[in-house]
């Protein structure tokens, strides 16, 4: 993680970008106020019903999960009043998960958001989410998801470091 930041960080020296938010494990002390649950596997939802009630006060984005009448059941099947719940499905892959959410949590005044994705996932998804969030000032608390699946290869973390960082000097 630690070589992938300073790779990150020297592209962006080479393309005039000095203000790239750290990539570092550490993490913000304040409480999140908000869920944010990267779409992907029916098992994401499921396990987001059961930390929602966790966290009754905190509202629930889900990026591009399940379909809506599925997603609707798991949360309703759990208790989460449908008013915490916000789906949206605009997002084609873990980067624009992001970059689209980004604004709306902008939006929200929110500084602190949790993250849910699978175990195998969170490493991509804190290289994307530390650039993306953390250029707009918003802390991740990363909350994992066991899965039986070992790994991703490393090499999509490094593609969407820099695919982030394009989006971070171009907005798109």
């Amino acid at each position: 993680m630690a070589a992938l930041s300073r790779l990150i960080g020297s592209g962006c020296m080479i393309f005039g970008l000095t203000c790239l938010p750290s990539i570092s494990s550490s993490s913000s002390t304040k409480e999140p106020q908000a869920i944010l649950v990267l779409g992907g596997s029916p098992t994401r939802e499921k396990f987001a019903a059961q930390f929602a009630l966790q966290h009754p006060q905190l509202p629930i984005f889900v990026s591009s999960g399940s379909p809506e009448e599925y997603a609707q059941y798991v949360f309703d099947n759990a208790g989460i009043s449908r008013d915490r719940l916000h789906l949206d499905y605009r997002a084609v892959d873990t980067v624009s998960n992001f970059t689209i959410m980004v604004a709306e949590l902008q939006q929200r005044k929110i500084t602190d958001v949790y993250v849910l994705t699978s175990d195998f996932h969170m490493p991509r998804a804190l290289v994307i989410g530390k650039i993306v969030l953390g250029s707009r000032g918003i802390q991740m608390h990363p909350v994992t998801i066991p899965s039986e699946v070992k790994s991703e290869n490393p090499t999509k973390s490094l593609r969407d470091g820099l695919r982030s960082v394009f989006w971070l000097v171009t907005g798109s």
